[in-house]
């Protein structure tokens, strides 16, 4: 939730969490108001790719690395087709990016597309106090938004909360589109759309696969209608307790292989029978350590999800599609990153495998998905 002027990008600002805690800066981007949930990204690199990931719509977003803006701006590396955060919280922002790439710098396009944001504050007091109080609702004010504390704060306890926020069709696209293989086609998947990054049909189209993305709100039956070979759901925002079953369970149903990433790990496990909670503070970044307990191998991951699965660790569970197994592990806190069925072609993990703008490890998930549907076929 925002509201944004252009306006000079040096004009004071203040930063308010919903638990009183006030921190004061110079407004970076727009000037305004904006209000979400803050969270913080341990990520050094990627801050395009970040920022234009559906997955972070109304979350205001803090830097911990202190640089931010270095390499400007340019006009590949974007994951969709807006920048989405509902904020953006930096140290020390670069003056002058540096990068044969870049077309504008970071504050002009936060800028240009009214994002609020503040620069200058301790970014790592801040990450800090999250980690110990956890992730929770905040504003940030410069320019005519300006007020006393008191009202700033009150003004940041009205805003809503993301437990039980419904938010995949506000970012996913409202028109069916095809995203063609590269070389000879192999594949047709049918791909739901809960807020997925370009990133990654491109992925899949690299090996093969011509990829329809169907809304967020398609039906069994439009899925179905692109014959496809496999089917998978997207990462995207907000609360996963809020989302139908019904297209999830069908797929399962007919033995479609499955492959699910991030809010679609999720889904899958609801579908499934699991509950999912909200983490204190969540995984952002793109240095996190996962277990793949299939292969024993751990593999650096990008991540950015503040829900998580409850599934047992410790043993097979019985499911209405089959036995069911916890196939890949956060070695940080023992979070549940992955899933699998052990009697039909269904899988999924909690992270990013299609890793813009890094680290790679995982992309070996894109071709399990491809054998899943080469046994399948044959």
């Amino acid at each position: 939730m925002t509201t944004s002027t252009r306006g000079a990008g040096k004009a004071p600002a203040v930063l308010v969490l919903e638990d009183g805690r006030i921190f004061r800066g110079r407004a970076y981007g727009a000037v305004g108001e904006t209000f979400g949930e803050a969270v913080f990204s341990t990520g050094m690199t990627g801050y395009q790719e970040t920022l234009t990931d559906p997955s972070y719509h109304r979350q205001v977003v803090v830097m911990t690395a202190p640089h931010v803006g270095n390499t400007g701006v340019n006009d590949e590396d974007p994951e969709s087709r807006r920048i989405w955060v509902a904020g953006y919280v930096v140290r020390d922002p670069a003056r002058v990016p540096s990068s044969w790439r870049s077309r504008r710098t970071l504050d002009d396009e936060l800028t240009e597309q009214g994002v609020v944001g503040v620069s200058g504050i301790d970014t790592r007091a801040l990450t800090r106090h999250l980690r110990e109080r956890g992730a929770m609702r905040v504003g940030i004010f410069s320019g005519e938004s300006l007020a006393d504390d008191a009202a700033l704060l009150a003004r940041v306890k009205e805003a809503p909360q993301m437990v039980g926020a419904s938010l995949s069709a506000e970012v996913a696209t409202t028109e069916s589109y095809v995203v063609p293989a590269i070389g000879e086609k192999k594949f047709t998947v049918a791909a739901l759309d809960l807020g997925i990054k370009g990133m990654t049909p491109h992925r899949m189209a690299e090996r093969g696969i011509e990829v329809h993305v169907l809304p967020a709100t398609a039906t069994l039956d439009e899925v179905y209608a692109v014959n496809p070979d496999g089917f998978f759901l997207s990462n995207g925002p907000g609360d996963p307790s809020t989302v139908d079953l019904t297209v999830v369970k069908g797929v399962l149903e007919r033995k479609t292989p499955l492959f699910g990433i991030c809010f679609g790990n999720q889904i899958l496990g609801r579908a499934l029978g699991f509950g999912t909670y909200k983490l204190k503070y969540g995984h952002r970044g793109i240095n996190q350590p996962v277990q793949d307990r299939t292969t024993g191998k751990v593999e650096v991951t990008a991540h950015n999800h503040g829900f998580a699965v409850d599934a047992p660790l410790d043993k097979v569970s019985d499911t209405a599609y089959g036995r069911a197994e916890v196939s890949h592990v956060c070695l940080n806190d023992q979070v549940v990153e992955g899933l699998q069925l052990l009697d039909q072609p269904a899988f999924s993990v909690q992270y990013h495998p299609e890793a813009a703008a890094g680290p790679h490890d995982a992309a070996y998930l894109f071709d399990r998905f491809v054998t899943l549907m080469e046994g399948q076929r044959a």
